[in-house]
């Protein structure tokens, strides 16, 4: 199978679901704002999983090399990732999304209420979003899948060194740097929570 040609017709789907979900993001961001004043996020990444990486993904999975299993078993053909100021602002979008009418969370992970033991912070999200496009079944209006990480500036930081650590090869002392990741996580961490609570005294007038 040629993987310049593994999404096929899906892939102008896909981009247009893509380029939706970051209207519908702005949407969110400039309400927020006209409601309170604040920047409800800083930067938003967005990406198609590329047909190289869904089929090593399919393969690692012991899947079909099909587009079924890639729409429907695999649910991060579409990847969105929030970079907000502080963590209220994560929560915040977390109930946008939940309040949306196109959009279902299907799934949700808390890793920053409750921290993966090497430290790892973030809220994962994957959504089933309701289109105007045929689905793999020809259904319409059709579903698709989309997966969301929210996370702040401290924590994709951290997030980048720790995917640095975790996929190049020839480093030494591993588990020294893998100690000091997690001693910086929790040191960022409570970071996080005092910028909150700065935050918030700022918006009550310091009392």
């Amino acid at each position: 199978m040629m993987t310049q040609s593994f999404y096929g017709p899906y892939e102008i789907y896909l981009q247009n679901i893509l380029d939706n979900l970051q209207h519908t993001l702005e949407t969110f961001k400039q309400r927020h704002y006209d409601a309170t004043g604040q920047k409800l996020f800083e930067h938003v990444y967005t990406r198609l999983k590329t047909p190289k990486s869904m089929i090593e993904k399919l393969t690692r999975k012991q899947l079909p090399l099909t587009l079924e299993a890639a729409l429907t078993d695999i649910k991060d053909a579409i990847g969105v990732r929030i970079i907000c100021s502080f963590i209220d602002d994560i929560f915040t979008l977390v109930e946008l999304f939940r309040q949306s009418n196109d959009i279902t969370i299907v799934e949700e992970k808390d890793f920053i209420t409750k921290a993966k033991p090497n430290g790892y912070r973030s809220y994962h999200l994957i959504v089933k979003i309701s289109t105007p496009h045929p689905d793999i079944y020809g259904n319409i209006p059709g579903d698709y899948f989309a997966e969301v990480q929210l996370r702040t500036i401290a924590m994709d930081t951290w997030a980048s060194l720790e995917h640095q650590l975790k996929y190049k090869r020839d480093i030494q002392n591993t588990q020294r740097i893998e100690k000091e990741l997690k001693r910086c996580a929790d040191e960022l961490a409570s970071c996080d929570l005092s910028l909150q609570t700065i935050r918030q005294l700022i918006l009550e007038g310091g009392q």
